[in-house]
């Protein structure tokens, strides 16, 4: 259906692929991984519209396949009254209404019948071609599936960010596209609507390209992945989870064979040090020919090093500091805090954050988390106190709430407590941005790397108290790993709005959860119980965590060339990942 072979390309500034191949097929679910700025969106774009861009290499698509794609970014028409059944069946609709007024204009004017009756059949036949028989019926399973059922009749205007995601996804899938491209559909999507999305892929009959990194559906949707990295691609079929193993037995493998190299190469060193002192003392042309084929031996010991870029994959190395730490105390405090839009959104909060606690704030999308945590950042509200020793830091969803998009990625920090140019540059290299990028300006940036951008300048700030607004939103999985390292290592309070289940269950304390328009402390234990009935066979987490210890246990050990243990720990692993 889809074929890429050897494709280049890059921008002025940036190079993004080298001779990369891939192929889409009949009834693959492809997830497309990769990190944050590596061009996953960019190929995307190149897909749907080729004669865009000048590319080298081939792109082959079958002319007859039908691509629909939900974008990373929607924008909702607001200007558009239409009910959500009205908005997913928009295309049905209009062929419809098309077909009706024909059959009018029939009655009115039977002069003009063989005209008339050869429009009919052609809306007819486009009726049919889409599958316009069923489309009321298939509309309402679609939202039974995703348990959206009750907002048929809902203004399309009148939904949450998450809620209009999922609607259009609907209306691509029953378009009915050979090939159906979706970037980043899970981003701010609450559990529940997380749980819908899946569902709606894995029931998909067609061709999936998705761009996700979320954990959650790479684990339980997708049988292919395509890995975008280093301006490279590597193709496996198979789970996500199958695949990072993989990648980690490479990487044993690699290793030890690497190790071997070197101490080859380190001997044949010491071989060609004693032959060139030799040489100087003692003339012959066999000693000088012996010298030059000993070191044409270990130039080709270097050349044949095994090159792996997929199994060293750079991680950011994200480090919450503090400059003011503060002993056990409320460092925030809320007391009858109510939002109100146009209805009452939440109503007599009450909650008080301890210096070193680790909160989450839990509950469906359009509930009032992002107004809270904004409004304790801002510190203007009379039902919020905020401890004067406190210096706070936020990171926003909304990312140009907090990064100016005409500055460079240099710019955003020169108010950031730096002294120098380099001192911003040195800094800035722990986040992956290195070389030219630090004078791009931030409008350019992928969302990844913007959150990317937002977690340097919070970590810039040495704040006692975090404000995480959808922290992980964008991060690919590398990045997403670094943070839960980070918040659990930081000494200071943090509180969190996050979907993401491992965020969560790996760096939280407890959790406040939003419930009848108010919130209440739930126990992590408790927290889990509630997960683990809506969405988790029993011990998925558990085994989840094993997994993640098991493949700690694992670097290290390769860290310290134990390779005998490390292979015993894959094997662990392996045994592992068949019970999830």
């Amino acid at each position: 259906m889809i074929k890429v072979d050897h494709l280049s390309f890059s921008f002025p500034q940036k190079e993004l692929y080298t001779n990369i191949s891939f192929t889409l097929e009949e009834a693959q679910h492809c997830a497309f991984i990769g990190t944050s700025g590596s061009g996953k969106s960019t190929l995307i774009d190149i897909l749907m519209d080729p004669e865009k861009y000048l590319f080298e290499g081939k792109l082959e698509i079958d002319p007859t396949c039908k691509i629909g794609r939900v974008s990373q970014f929607s924008q909702l028409d607001e200007t558009k009254e239409t009910t959500v059944f009205e908005y997913i069946g928009e295309e049905f609709i209009k062929i419809q209404d098309e077909i009706t007024s024909i059959c009018a204009e029939m009655e009115t004017s039977p002069d003009d019948m063989d005209s008339l009756l050869e429009k009919y059949q052609l809306a007819l036949d486009a009726f049919d071609s889409i599958g316009g028989a069923d489309f009321e019926s298939n509309i309402n399973k679609k939202l039974n599936l995703a348990n959206l059922m009750k907002l048929k009749d809902l203004r399309v205007s009148d939904l949450s960010g998450g809620e209009f995601k999922l609607i259009q996804v609907m209306k691509e899938m029953l378009s009915s596209p050979d090939l159906m491209i979706m970037d980043e559909p899970d981003v701010f999507l609450d559990f529940e609507n997380l749980n819908a999305l899946k569902n709606l892929i894995n029931s998909h009959k067609g061709i999936l390209l998705v761009v996700t990194h979320n954990r959650y559906l790479l684990n339980h949707c997708f049988n292919k992945i395509i890995h975008l990295e280093n301006m490279e691609i590597q193709e496996f079929d198979g789970r996500y989870m199958e695949y990072t193993f993989s990648l980690l037995q490479t990487k044993v493998e690699l290793q030890e064979i690497a190790v071997a190299e070197q101490e080859e190469i380190e001997r044949y060193d010491n071989i060609i040090d004693n032959l060139r002192v030799i040489a100087t003392i003692n003339s012959e042309a066999s000693r000088g020919r012996a010298l030059k084929a000993r070191v044409r031996f270990q130039e080709r010991l270097e050349a044949r090093r095994i090159k792996a870029p997929f199994v060293e994959i750079k991680q950011p190395n994200i480090s919450f500091g503090i400059k003011n730490e503060i002993e056990d105390s409320v460092v925030v405090k809320v007391n009858n805090f109510s939002v109100t839009f146009d209805e009452l959104l939440l109503d007599n909060v009450n909650f008080e954050i301890k210096s070193t606690d680790k909160v989450a704030i839990i509950g469906p999308n359009g509930t009032g988390k992002t107004t809270l945590l904004r409004d304790i950042f801002k510190n203007k509200h009379d039902s919020i106190e905020i401890n004067p020793d406190v210096k706070v830091a936020y990171l926003s969803q909304f990312q140009g709430e907090m990064l100016k998009d005409s500055n460079t990625i240099l710019e955003e920090f020169i108010d950031a407590g730096f002294k120098t140019y380099d001192e911003i540059r040195s800094y800035l290299s722990n986040y992956g941005f290195e070389g030219e990028i630090v004078n791009q300006k931030i409008q350019s940036l992928s969302g990844g790397e913007k959150n990317m951008l937002q977690l340097a300048k919070v970590s810039a700030s040495k704040a006692n108290v975090l404000l995480l607004d959808e922290p992980t939103s964008h991060l690919d999985t590398y990045t997403q790993i670094a943070l839960e390292k980070a918040i659990e290592d930081y000494k200071g309070a943090i509180l969190m709005i996050s979907h993401d289940f491992y965020s969560v269950v790996n760096g939280m304390d407890y959790v406040l959860i939003i419930d009848d328009k108010t919130i209440r402390k739930m126990s992590m234990r408790k927290f889990r119980q509630m997960i683990y009935a809506s969405h988790f066979d029993k011990d998925y987490l558990e085994h989840e965590q094993n997994k993640k210890s098991l493949e700690m246990k694992i670097e290290l050990a390769l860290r310290d060339t134990n390779f005998e243990l490390a292979k015993v720990l894959v094997e662990e692993l392996e045994e592992l990942i068949k019970l999830l």
